[in-house]
């Protein structure tokens, strides 16, 4: 009994080492397919530094509320910005930049690092005001760590989302030179097996 007892913690420990991804909820589990006009981009998530981050997006997309909103901040050699979903309306563009789901959860910060690809939240001035906005860096952002929650990072479709940080931009209603010159949509986001997505 005591040697199988042993085997069993060798067993656990080994499973914790490498980890284990056949858990739900793992880092390797589930992935992100973020498909644009402009093409498909693939995202692992970090649910290690983020769980409750990774949770909420995930369940936003399963209930398709991405679909159909567009990337409407993009400063290129810094970030892509969308997931807010008064970008759906063409009327409400004045107000693009503010929407979310209607609540807002907890900050994560954590250790990792703002490069190019990472995924993380948008939010106001308020730590603890993120609620669906994400961006996806386009370069280093270092000046981001520490103070804005990274969730994951983009595993596919660099391509794609070096085209979307290419698109010619204007100002934006706030006068920042960020409002893309098309409209470049998220047509749906899915969740998926990150073996499905290879």
């Amino acid at each position: 009994m005591k040697l199988l007892y042993s085997a069993l913690t060798l067993l656990v420990g080994l499973t914790l080492a490498r980890g284990d991804d056949s858990k739900p909820g793992s880092a390797t589990n589930e992935v992100a397919v973020i498909k644009t006009t402009e093409g498909n981009m693939v995202v692992q998530f970090w649910p290690d530094v983020a769980p409750k981050t990774v949770e909420n997006f995930k369940t936003l997309a399963k209930k398709g509320f991405y679909n159909g909103t567009a990337f409407h901040r993009i400063i290129k050699g810094f970030m892509i910005q969308g997931g807010d979903p008064k970008t759906k309306d063409l009327s409400k563009e004045s107000e693009w930049g503010t929407g979310g789901p209607g609540y807002s959860i907890a900050a994560e910060f954590n250790e990792r690092r703002h490069q190019r690809g990472v995924l993380s939240m948008a939010r106001s001035s308020d730590p603890n005001s993120a609620g669906s906005q994400f961006f996806i860096c386009d370069g280093d952002a270092s000046n981001l760590d520490h103070k804005y929650t990274a969730f994951g990072k983009l595993i596919k479709g660099e391509d794609v989302l070096r085209k979307i940080a290419d698109t010619p931009v204007g100002p934006s209603a706030m006068g920042e030179p960020s409002k893309p010159s098309k409209r470049i949509e998220i047509k749906s986001i899915d969740i998926v097996p990150a073996d499905s997505a290879k």
